[in-house]
């Protein structure tokens, strides 16, 4: 079922496991096994732990605010208009610099 979805009409709960995350769900596994999407919000200085994911490609495109991201052993700037494309079993992180920073994520196949 196609639809249309403006991001101010995403609600943004808090994330399950980091502390100053909101999440945002735009499609999720359950509605579509090969494709999540979500709105990802990180308040000032707030940190998303390096990991990786086994068979997800995780695109980050960042709406809003500055930040780094962890990729390939180093930490590197990023700000609105930034892509990053993360292949599976790459380690990454994310990190919010002092605006914080607001960012639209599609993993696939679904993750969310």
């Amino acid at each position: 079922m196609a639809f249309i979805k403006n991001l101010s009409q995403i609600e943004l709960t808090p994330h399950p496991k980091t502390p100053g995350v909101r999440i945002g769900y735009i499609l999720s596994k359950e509605e579509s096994p090969t494709l999540s999407l979500i709105v990802l919000e990180l308040s000032p200085k707030v940190e998303v732990p390096i990991h990786t994911h086994d068979v997800q490609v995780d695109s980050i495109f960042v709406l809003e605010g500055r930040g780094e991201v962890y990729l390939n052993g180093e930490w590197k700037e990023v700000k609105a208009g930034d892509v990053v494309v993360i292949l599976p079993g790459e380690e990454h992180a994310l990190r919010a610099k002092e605006e914080g920073i607001r960012c639209y994520i599609a993993h696939g196949p679904a993750f969310w």
